[in-house]
């Protein structure tokens, strides 16, 4: 298996039993993956909700805060989880969700997770096996560490990092629509760089090199600090992936815009 935090489709096919996969399919706006989990998935994966397992309910931490860590651990369990097995995430929306169970999992000391570069798309193109109906998973074992591994950044402190980076699209950065929050428009000095550009026209992670092009634009190549932020602190999650795998340390904003715009007195910046 390949190092760093991707895994292609024929190094999982060759690994399934040896690893625990986990089906994060979610789509903004979209049903929950569940059925579609029951339709088709990689075999033995166990379904992971983003809203039930990813995220708490909405409120002052943004649409999707970060979710209560007993709840979370549980959910792990269920979905099998060990600490001494490696993840592999995966989604059929180019890595966003997939990238959020990533981010979570690093985050609460599980030393070893990647993600499925391309994803279900990827998988089922390769003509890899499929699963279909239920999953019966022996519970695993994960617990939360005490200490946090992957670093974080708190709206008092967000606008003193060296670079922000806004993983949205390029007309919600600009503050030009805002099909989701109530109020248009980005944390002042951000730089954006919409999570479309970590991904090829298949769908997959560009290569290392690209992505260090992509991010030095904005200076996050020689930053001292870098953080990412989205709408909700879902999809940034994809550009600290992608940061990653251009070995950029990158830290995340949990209620990112939505959980900025909770109080009216923080500054608002707009094209």
């Amino acid at each position: 298996m390949t190092d760093g935090p991707l895994i292609r489709p024929d190094e999982l096919a060759a690994l399934l039993g040896e690893v625990t996969v986990l089906d994060v399919r979610y789509l903004m706006g979209g049903p929950p993956g569940e059925a579609q989990h029951r339709e088709g998935h990689v075999p033995g994966a166990a379904y992971v909700d983003m809203d039930r397992d990813l995220a708490d309910p909405p409120g002052e931490g943004g649409r999707h805060p970060l979710p209560d860590e007993a709840r979370f651990e549980d959910a792990m369990r269920r979905a099998g989880v060990r600490g001494d097995r490696t993840v592999v995430a995966y989604d059929d929306w180019q890595g966003r969700g997939a990238a959020r169970a990533w981010w979570l999992l690093r985050f609460h000391g599980h030393p070893d997770v990647r993600v499925l570069d391309g994803g279900w798309s990827a998988w089922v193109a390769a003509g890899l096996p499929v699963e279909s109906g239920e999953v019966e998973t022996e519970r695993g074992d994960f617990a939360i560490a005490a200490a946090k591994q992957m670093p974080v950044v708190r709206p008092d402190d967000v606008m003193g990092v060296d670079v922000l980076v806004d993983a949205r699209a390029a007309e919600r950065f600009a503050g030009l629509v805002e099909p989701v929050d109530p109020v248009a428009g980005r944390i002042p000095g951000a730089v954006n760089v919409p999570t479309t550009s970590n991904v090829d026209e298949s769908g997959r992670f560009r290569s290392a090199a690209a992505l260090r092009e992509t991010y030095a634009r904005g200076g996050a190549d020689t930053a001292a600090s870098v953080a990412a932020y989205c709408g909700s602190g879902v999809t940034a999650a994809h550009d600290i992936l992608a940061m990653e795998v251009a070995g950029i340390s990158a830290a995340l904003y949990p209620g990112s815009w939505s959980g900025w715009i909770t109080d009216p007195d923080r500054p608002v910046e707009r094209d």
